[in-house]
């Protein structure tokens, strides 16, 4: 039972902490979801036991059957190779998925947190978080703007995660926030050339909470990957969460 697995995983969890209090597991699912998320979304960055993973294998993928998952190809292209479509990324089966992270690329930390970085991690799994920061210790410093890494899916429907780094936007829009927005998009769709995919989604990089305005990064978005399709084949899907958006896209890619 779904239950039975999840109350492993979060007495697992809890087990790994002296910081959280004597906690009381819920009786409801989706309180007890609401727990297990939050203890993943703050736990390190640190290995787990095969018998914890196989378990959050398993719960995971009946999470994901149970969201229902969409393969892009079932999709109607805008244009040739070309599709928009509003709903959960975390759905999405394609080649990869592009997660709009911050510079420590090591997710979200925040309990339950409603940004797409909270959302890949969580249903990913902990070893997401695990692999983001191997490289980030190899690497040693913090990921620069505009430059992207890609690693393993693991519990979602797609291959890959590709993280980039958007720009933040204080203030006036100004052409170094343009330019750094467009070097995401490129650095992802190289790396995802690179790596072998033959499709990526894309989430609105920069906008929301990140203050890129919605219009000006969907011109951006559109125009860097019309270009770039002009000498690579793969597919784009440009993925969006509110009906606005959805309607930028709409009507921009509708010109062409």
């Amino acid at each position: 039972m779904a239950k039975d697995k999840l109350n492993y995983l979060i007495k697992y969890l809890l087990s790994e902490r002296s910081d959280v209090g004597n906690i009381v597991i819920p009786n409801n699912e989706s309180d007890m979801f609401g727990l297990y998320r939050s203890l993943v979304n703050i736990r390190p960055a640190i290995e787990a036991d095969k018998d914890f993973l196989a378990a959050e294998d398993e719960y995971l993928t009946e999470v994901s059957s149970e969201k229902g998952i969409v393969d892009f190809h079932d999709l109607t292209p805008v244009e040739k190779g070309i599709y928009l479509w509003k709903g959960d990324i975390t759905r999405l089966k394609c080649s990869a998925i592009v997660n709009a992270a911050n510079s420590g690329m090591t997710g979200c930390w925040q309990p339950c947190h409603s940004c797409i970085d909270n959302c890949i991690h969580t249903f990913a799994g902990v070893r997401l978080r695990y692999k983001c920061s191997e490289i980030m210790q190899k690497q040693g410093h913090e990921e620069p703007t505009g430059r992207a890494k890609i690693t393993p899916a693991y519990n979602l429907p797609c291959d890959f995660v590709i993280h980039t780094v958007g720009p933040i936007v204080c203030g006036k829009l100004n052409d170094e926030h343009c330019r750094l927005l467009e070097s995401s998009y490129k650095s992802c769709l190289e790396t995802a050339v690179k790596s072998g995919a033959d499709s990526i989604a894309f989430c609105c990089i920069s906008t929301g909470v990140f203050g890129f305005p919605q219009k000006e990064a969907a011109e951006i978005a559109v125009r860097t990957v019309k270009e770039f399709r002009t000498l690579h084949d793969i597919d784009v899907i440009f993925n969006v969460f509110k009906e606005e958006d959805y309607e930028i896209y709409r009507e921009l890619l509708g010109r062409h």
